[in-house]
């Protein structure tokens, strides 16, 4: 009955693939007693490769884990096609995964494009994620007294915001001038041409000079964020070349996952995160979970060794097991355990 099976699925199987030639031919080429030959060999191989009940699994992968640790380095290595990026690789990047830090050396968010062929396109959205400031993109801050009014003379450089291809004018300057931390009243701000602005300063409510003020204004306005995100403070356009096409993405120095995955142009399903904690607060602890097995596999690949998927696997699932990321530390281990006599041999372990 068994063998019946097996021929009517090869019967099928080349009725089905009748349309291609080279695998119609090498379904002829395979015989009854070959197809059941290698599904017992298949078989065998996966009843050898179950692991027997009551094995320490636990030990066998943090020996799986620990012993290609010792052949790392403690270097720092330079992101891949990105100029002038490191990130931190080896045993203390291992040691932040496993540890969950809250604050890890080289945060990383590696953004893929909407339009990743399209390199105006990257600098675009490139622009929209990079933190710019009012004085990157000004020719001067100039202080003008007249007999009836005194302001600030700001003068922004066309020519600068076209090549950094910001979508930055005098409008949305304007706006953010006044939504920024400087208090500075809507009526105080206006537009002169295109690209100049002046702001009125008012002296302080206890008394003072106008002009003390409008130096203090002066001090603080090229500080203003006028595009992109505050807590980004670098961006940087990478190109992969492998598949022939060249294709760019960014990589995002700093944090706010949530707020690059929500900018547009940015590809949201395929941004991901060095950060597991940012991770998991942001898409909650299955995402944060991948990301511990994709990042301590990615370490062990950048040192051209390679650690079977299950024990990386049995690590995130006990480090995430409680609904939340808990390190293996002290704390994290005592949090993820109830019986008193495992807290005491853990508590002894770690002495």
């Amino acid at each position: 009955m068994f063998l019946k099976t097996i021929a009517a699925k090869v019967r099928n199987l080349r009725a089905k693939y009748a349309h291609c030639g080279p695998i119609v031919y090498q379904l002829e080429r395979l015989t009854l007693t070959q197809l059941v030959k290698f599904i017992r060999v298949c078989h065998d191989k996966y009843q050898r490769s179950v692991i027997e009940p009551g094995t320490a699994v636990g030990a066998l992968a943090a020996q799986s884990i620990g012993e290609p640790g010792t052949q790392m380095t403690l270097k720092t290595f330079h992101f891949a096609g990105v100029a002038s990026m490191n990130i931190t690789q080896g045993v203390p990047r291992v040691k932040e995964i496993i540890n969950a830090s809250k604050n890890i050396s080289t945060p990383i968010i590696t953004a893929e494009l909407l339009c990743p062929l399209d390199q105006e396109f990257a600098r675009r959205v490139k622009g929209r994620v990079e933190k710019t400031t009012l004085g990157e993109i000004t020719t001067y801050i100039e202080e003008v007294y007249l007999p009836d009014e005194c302001f600030l003379l700001v003068r922004l450089d066309a020519e600068r915001i076209r090549l950094l291809s910001l979508e930055v004018n005098v409008d949305s300057v304007i706006y953010s001038i006044c939504t920024s931390k400087l208090k500075v009243k809507p009526g105080n701000v206006q537009a002169v041409s295109d690209w100049a602005l002046k702001v009125r300063g008012e002296p302080a409510k206890h008394g003072g000079w106008l002009n003390m003020a409008l130096q203090q204004l002066a001090r603080q306005l090229p500080a203003v964020v006028v595009k992109g995100l505050p807590q980004v403070s670098r961006c940087v356009i990478a190109c992969d070349d492998t598949g022939g096409d060249i294709k760019y993405k960014l990589c995002v120095e700093g944090d706010g996952l949530r707020d690059v995955m929500a900018t547009y142009g940015v590809m949201g399903t395929k941004t991901t995160s060095n950060n597991i904690l940012e991770v998991y607060a942001t898409l909650g602890i299955e995402a944060a979970k991948s990301t511990i097995i994709s990042e301590i596999q990615a370490v062990m690949a950048g040192h051209g060794m390679s650690v079977d998927r299950r024990h990386v696997e049995l690590l995130a699932g006990q480090m995430t097991a409680r609904g939340e990321v808990l390190g293996i530390t002290r704390y994290g281990l005592a949090r993820m355990k109830d019986s008193v006599l495992n807290l005491a041999s853990v508590s002894w372990l770690l002495q």
